[in-house]
């Protein structure tokens, strides 16, 4: 059913007008830094982080803004060197509001004091996880999660294989393109660091083999390194899923509801290794990302962003939306927000802005004529026509039964859809009200238990004032 390298299911999406040959040969180029940042404080999985400054605070770029919330949570760094105009909010692409945190750009530079690692080489796992952590490295390929938790093993589970996702397989997208052929030694050494420090001997970078060049790069700066290899990877969507992109390279299948360490395995993007060998190498916390800037713009490219600038300036940078642009999406075309309002920042997450056409639009529904394509598609081998019909007659239990929440939401059950119905919107909004419903349910049961707890030690010390 499936080739050599490949997983089950999934799609080749048509790239539309320029897709990835309109921006891959355009190199990394830095974005001027905007008048004011916007930088929110829930731009990761976990808790948001909580600001350690107030109105009217100089910072320097680089200075700790905010502090993780938690564990599954991750510090925050000012972007630029300036004034904090206010603990403020922001509009995430997804229409959430988050506090943020804004400061006005002095246009000086001025860096907090970075502390490189004094013995890189031979850092331990505690303290590569204190190094990651201190420098908000969360995952760069969209989904956020923070890296120091993703690299801290559960008891009883081992790291046997690290994984770096160069797949890239979203259209329009070649941010990480562009990271692999510019910053190849700088990814692969972060990537050494990370298996010394952890004591992995094995490493597999994955590439799709629409981009020979990247392979041919990182295949040469991995060449004197023992462990890691690079393996071409055939041009299928979701091909970057975590699960996905693990069972490619190694076979291993991450059951439903597990995570990669329960087959051995962690998963990095390219960007959030270089990221680390930043952190590692010159003490530099995560304060930009490069981004595609994509579509129907004027002057499409990859650009190096500061973190919380605001999308009308990288628009106004690229030379304005071409005329027949109708719609605005942050990371890729398949598993995307979209989004309209222009003061959105970017975040550690925005792999992507892409500008599309009106042939991009949610089209009318119709019907469901029952094809099974959408089942064909699913990379998770689930039943999508039947979860989008339980969920819409607003039967939970059942969509929870047939594994909606298992849904990666990559997108590609609604691009096969001839009837163009929306069914990863649906599933999004299904997996919510399951979210909301079992969070309900824990903290009902946690006020349960303590209010058997009170009626307990009230009729303790009764029986005991008796007695």
């Amino acid at each position: 059913m499936f080739g050599k390298q490949m997983f089950p299911g999934g799609v080749h999406p048509h790239e539309g007008v320029g897709g990835k040959a309109a921006n891959q040969g355009n190199a990394i180029r830095e974005m001027p830094a905007p008048r004011r940042v916007i930088i929110p404080l829930s731009m990761h999985i976990g808790a948001p982080a909580r600001p350690v400054v107030q109105k009217g605070d100089h910072v320097l770029m680089g200075q700790v803004i905010a502090e993780a919330g938690g564990f599954v949570s991750a510090p925050i760094h000012a972007s630029v060197s300036g004034t904090v105009l206010e603990i403020g909010e922001a509009q995430m692409p997804n229409g959430a509001i988050v506090r943020a945190i804004l400061i006005d750009n002095d246009f000086r530079d001025e860096w907090v004091e970075l502390h490189p690692c004094g013995h890189p080489e031979t850092l331990t796992p505690a303290e590569a996880q204190q190094v990651i952590r201190e420098a908000g490295i969360v995952g760069m390929g969209g989904a956020a999660f923070p890296t120091a938790v993703k690299l801290t093993p559960a008891p009883g589970k081992v790291i046997e294989k690290l994984i770096l996702n160069g797949a890239e397989c979203e259209p329009y997208l070649t941010a990480d393109h562009r990271l692999m052929l510019e910053k190849a030694v700088e990814i692969v050494d972060g990537l050494r660091l990370v298996m010394l420090a952890f004591g992995v001997k094995d490493a597999i970078i994955g590439i799709e083999d629409n981009k020979p060049d990247a392979i041919a790069a990182m295949r040469a700066a991995a060449k004197p390194v023992d462990g890691i290899r690079v393996q071409a990877l055939p041009v299928r969507y979701p091909q970057g899923g975590e699960k996905q992109l693990i069972y490619a390279l190694t076979r291993r299948v991450v059951p439903n509801g597990g995570l990669p360490l329960d087959v051995g395995c962690v998963v990095c993007n390219v960007g959030t290794m270089y990221a680390i060998d930043q952190a590692i190498r010159e003490g530099r916390p995560l304060v930009q990302r490069v981004t595609t800037i994509g579509g129907l713009v004027q002057n499409p490219g990859n650009y190096l962003v500061r973190i919380g600038t605001p999308v009308r300036h990288l628009l106004d940078a690229c030379g304005g939306l071409r005329a027949e642009a109708k719609m605005l999406v942050s990371g890729g075309p398949m598993m995307g927000q979209a989004f309209n309002n222009l003061e959105t920042p970017v975040t550690k997450g925005t792999s992507g802005i892409i500008a599309l056409g009106a042939d991009s639009l949610d089209p009318d529904e119709g019907p469901c004529i029952r094809c099974g394509r959408c089942m064909r598609a699913c990379p998770m081998k689930l039943l999508p026509v039947h979860m989008d019909h339980f969920i819409r007659e607003f039967n939970y239990n059942e969509a929870e039964r047939l594994g909606v929440m298992n849904c990666i939401e990559c997108g590609a059950c609604t691009y096969v859809c001839p009837a163009k119905r929306l069914l990863t919107q649906s599933f999004r909004m299904g997996k919510k009200v399951i979210t909301a419903r079992r969070k309900a349910a824990a903290e009902l049961a946690k006020k349960e238990k303590e209010e058997a707890e009170r009626e307990r030690a009230a009729r303790e010390a009764a029986e005991k004032k008796e007695g």
